[in-house]
């Protein structure tokens, strides 16, 4: 991948003045930016709808194929709160000041079976870095038959990606717990990733060993311990990950494949127009602010351009900072995207996935 630079010039003063007042207000309530308790307690309530119905199936008293699928979709929605609310700020370092605690908890996502190290490069650094960039944010390189922007290469199967997206939206965990982490360890460690000496073999050994334990009690056992047909226990444990896939598509894909948001293209040095901080801003939307419980649920995810501005600050208050950072893009006259609901995201992107299918 061409190095990408963005702007040195342009919107000094709006980084300046917005950073400013937001460690203004910090100081002023006496906060740090950190979580606090409110965190503690999503934690053990999301890890609880997590790890509790796996804990009922693997104790061998399900024998109802209905309560099985029941226990494991249950799960799924743990699993996604799990990756929402618990993983997606230890790994960010903003969980906690303390790095083990964040360490720990970002091993979360080992615990679901994905992996914290290629998470960390395909999340923290690529996509926050070079969102909505062709070839440089991981989240929108997509298969052939997917095209998530206007300029990768536009085939005849994308016109139905509307139609089929859901499908691909709910094999997207499953897609983690089997072959995704390997295929993007090695494409990282091909762009410069794992540099040390056997720093890369290693991390496959810690890849595979995270899996045979997280495959070990959320499949092998239920299928020792549960008195029903094999095929069905694989079924509802397919059934998890597709309704975590589908949660967890959707709360991010909504926020930056909109057809408001910008899919700029650097020049042929890699070098982009704009600053980073306006570049997050045309390429980040929020979706549904006034929504409490829905932001709960989702780990705060609904303030996408507060937490593409601010990744070391916890999810718990980008409620109050998004006033700070609305209030300061309108007065510099950059843009503040922002839907009034979740529905209209969503509805805007499947507009934009139909306009990404028809060129």
């Amino acid at each position: 991948m061409k190095s990408i630079k963005f702007s040195k010039s342009g919107t000094g003063e709006f980084s300046k003045t917005l950073h400013s007042r937001v460690n203004n207000y910090f100081k002023e309530n006496q906060k740090n930016t950190y979580g606090d308790q409110r965190m503690v307690y999503k934690s053990i309530f999301m890890l609880s709808v997590f790890f509790l119905p796996i804990l009922a199936i693997c104790s061998g008293f399900v024998s109802n194929t209905l309560l099985l699928f029941f226990l494991y979709v249950l799960s799924g929605l743990g699993m996604a709160g799990v990756g929402m609310g618990v993983m997606h700020d230890a790994i960010h370092g903003s969980y906690s000041k303390n790095p083990r605690i964040n360490k720990y908890l970002g091993y979360s996502m080992n615990l679901i079976g994905a992996n914290a190290s290629v998470w960390r490069i395909q999340h923290n650094v690529l996509h926050h870095t070079y969102t909505n960039i062709e070839h440089g944010d991981d989240d929108i390189n997509a298969p052939f038959f997917l095209r998530f922007s206007p300029n990768a290469k536009h085939y005849w199967i994308h016109k139905f990606q509307y139609l089929y997206i859901w499908f691909f939206y709910g094999l997207s965990t499953i897609s983690w717990i089997t072959t995704k982490d390997f295929v993007r360890a090695v494409r990282y460690k091909n762009l410069g990733f794992f540099k040390k000496e056997g720093e890369f073999k290693k991390e496959l050994l810690k890849i595979i060993s995270w899996k045979v334990l997280y495959y070990s009690y959320a499949l092998v056992l239920p299928l020792m311990m549960v008195p029903l047909p094999a095929w069905i226990i694989v079924l509802a444990f397919l059934s998890m990950h597709f309704v975590t896939g589908i949660c967890i598509s959707l709360v991010f894909q909504t926020a930056h494949i909109l057809s408001e948001t910008t899919f700029p293209v650097p020049d042929k040095e890699g070098q982009m127009e704009s600053q980073w901080i306006t570049h997050q801003l045309a390429t980040t939307s929020n979706y549904a602010p006034k929504s409490k419980i829905f932001s709960w649920l989702i780990g705060g995810l609904n303030y996408q351009v507060e937490h593409h501005l601010f990744p070391n600050i916890c999810h718990v208050h980008y409620r109050k900072i998004s006033k700070i950072v609305s209030e300061t893009a309108k007065e510099f006259q950059v843009p503040y995207l922002v839907k009034s609901s979740f529905l209209m995201a969503l509805i805007d992107h499947v507009k934009m996935l139909r306009t990404l299918g028809k060129a």
